[in-house]
Parts: C-alpha cells; sequence; structure tokens
C-alpha cells in the first residue's frame, strides 16, 4: 500500500477525531473507554503522544517502568491527560495531523491502525458513531493479523473471521466470528465487542 496514501489517511482520522471530540461534554470526557483501564482524556493523550515523544523520552519511559512497554505507554498517557485538558489535546490532534513520526519499532500503518481503533474505543462506550473507511479498517486489519505486537494471530487462534458488511474474511477455525470489518479489528486488537 502506498506510503503516502496512508499518511494522508492518518491526517484524515486525526482531524476526523479531532472533530468528534469537539462535541463531547466534560463528563464524556472523563468516562471509560475500550481500551483497558483509561478514560476518553487518557485514550486522546495516548493518541497525541507519537506527535510529540522523542526516542531519548520513550526510552526513559520504558526504564521508569522497569522494561515494561505496555506500563510505560499506559504511564505516558495517564501523565499526558494530567498535564493537558481537552482544548489542549484536540489542538494538538489538529496540529499534529499531518505528523510522520512513529513510536520505535512502528511500521507506517500502525498510526493508522492505532487511530482507528483508539477512536473506536472513545466513541463505543458513549453511544457514538465514529465511521471511517472500510478499505482502511481492512488494510489495519491485515496489517494487525500479520504484526507480532497485538497478539492477534495468538487470540485469534481456532477462530475464522468473516466481516458482514465488505468481502474479508480470516482463518480456518472451527469457530466463527461474523460482525463488521471494524468490529473485527477491534476484536483482533483485544476489545471485549459482542459480535
Amino acid at each position: 500500500m502506498d506510503r503516502e496514501r496512508i499518511q494522508e489517511q492518518v491526517r484524515v482520522e486525526r482531524v476526523g477525531l479531532a472533530d468528534f471530540l469537539e462535541g463531547l461534554t466534560v463528563e464524556e470526557w472523563g468516562r471509560g473507554s475500550l481500551c483497558g483501564e483509561w478514560n476518553v482524556h487518557e485514550v486522546v493523550a495516548h493518541v497525541t503522544l507519537s506527535n510529540r515523544d522523542t526516542l531519548r523520552s520513550t526510552l526513559v519511559g520504558v526504564v521508569k517502568a522497569k522494561g515494561n512497554w505496555d506500563r510505560a505507554n499506559a504511564n505516558a498517557a495517564v501523565e499526558r491527560a494530567r498535564e493537558y485538558g481537552p482544548a489542549e489535546l484536540i489542538g494538538q490532534l489538529r496540529d499534529g495531523a499531518d505528523c510522520h513520526r512513529r513510536s520505535p519499532g512502528a511500521g507506517v500503518l500502525d498510526p493508522l491502525a492505532d487511530l482507528i481503533v483508539h477512536g473506536q474505543d472513545i466513541a463505543r462506550p458513549l453511544g457514538r458513531e465514529l465511521p471511517t473507511s472500510s478499505e482502511w479498517v481492512v488494510a489495519s486489519l491485515d496489517h494487525v493479523l500479520g504484526s507480532m505486537f497485538y497478539g492477534a494471530k495468538k487470540r485469534l487462534r481456532g477462530k475464522r473471521l468473516i466481516a458482514t458488511d465488505v468481502p474479508w474474511s480470516y482463518g480456518d477455525g472451527p469457530e466463527e466470528v461474523r460482525a463488521p470489518v471494524v468490529d473485527l479489528l477491534l476484536i483482533a486488537t483485544g476489545r471485549d465487542v459482542k459480535a
């Protein structure tokens, strides 16, 4: 897939998420998300990390977290949410819409998959829809399934995923999971989605 098209879609997703966030109430910013223990504010803080973090700050965070990447990432998001309010984070999303910096080891599709998934992490518990292109959801899902980073292959062992809204399927296991492709992406990334 063409790098420039991917980067353009990352820009589209960031701006779309910023537009979506503009309509949230203070109470909604504090609500829980589909992403573990994070609330909406902390998820948005996480999404803006790649625009601001340097390799040095990432490594310092990992060292502070005693080598645990996930804990370092979680700590950074929580700290960032304490430091920046909703309007500031929305501004950072917009200002960084064309930023192509990635976390160490991340591929060109990782920021796109991250934005799509975290957008749904925010929207679903709020009972709101955040639409995205099926083409890019499929590209992100294919990437997630081929990456060791997400743990999707292990998580989906013994399952066959079948999209109900686009011509897409994966796996040959006896247990079938039929759902819209965006739900399959959420399942592949470990979200509890009722398919």
